[in-house]
């Protein structure tokens, strides 16, 4: 096949050296697309994904590996967002060849297009033999606040979690806390029970809400519904993480 007439996925930007998206130092992959709309997306500048430039999986896979003696034995790359699962046909292809040279793979996922109906479970499936690792965002457990927070449902997103379970494949859980939409204790406690349900859980991680990214809403056009509400404190970080069973 010619390098023309190979799939072709749309790419926002690229990270060299990625060290909090998986084991290791990490070569990040942000693709474009993404039907959620978090009240805290950091990067609303994803949403459209023609708004992303097009790689081939070799020109992506060229250009991570010029990083590679940086990765040591843990890191590899990781595909992120947006939302990769969107272009999963992309994704599989990069996926494959990343493990035919040796390359560990993480997805970094919301989870939101999951379906166990066809013919995406299938897709789904395939994209799992050449998976190493997922790393999946639950926003918020409690179905009406997830609504309200990122205008969709979280059931498809727990079933994900518990078919990754099903299926024994690694998995870091990620909660982003936002004072006075996800950081309050009942629903914390809530998530630790299902969490706990689970048996592929490698680690857990608290992501404490930031501001960095209200510019590119502003830069867009788009009112930011999160005005005026700060950054949580280091109390409340603390207490997520007791709350999940957070070890340091």
């Amino acid at each position: 096949m010619t390098e023309s007439a190979q799939r072709k996925g749309y790419v926002h930007s690229l990270e060299s050296f990625g060290s909090v998206d998986g084991p290791g130092v990490r070569y990040i992959i942000f693709l474009s697309g993404c039907a959620m709309r978090c009240q805290f997306c950091h990067n609303p500048d994803t949403w459209n994904m023609q708004s992303g430039k097009l790689y081939t999986a070799d020109q992506l896979l060229d250009q991570a590996e010029r990083y590679r003696s940086y990765w040591g034995s843990k890191g590899g790359i990781t595909v992120s967002g947006g939302e990769p699962l969107l272009q999963i046909d992309f994704l599989t292809e990069l996926f494959q060849k990343a493990k035919e040279r040796g390359i560990h793979t993480t997805i970094d996922t919301s989870g939101n297009p999951f379906t166990r109906e066809e013919p995406f479970f299938g897709k789904f499936n395939e994209l799992m033999k050449y998976t190493d690792l997922l790393m999946l965002d639950i926003k918020e457990i409690d179905e009406e606040k997830h609504q309200t927070l990122t205008a969709q449902s979280n059931k498809n997103i727990l079933d994900l979690a518990k078919y990754l379970s099903e299926i024994q494949k690694p998995v870091w859980i990620r909660h982003v806390l936002v004072p006075e939409r996800t950081d309050y204790d009942e629903d914390l406690k809530k998530l630790d029970a299902f969490i706990q349900t689970l048996d592929n859980v490698e680690k857990v991680e608290i992501l404490p809400y930031h501001t960095l990214g209200t510019f590119k809403w502003e830069e867009l056009g788009i009112s930011y519904p999160l005005e005026g509400i700060n950054p949580p404190t280091s109390e409340r970080i603390a207490n997520a993480e007791k709350l999940l069973h957070i070890s340091k």
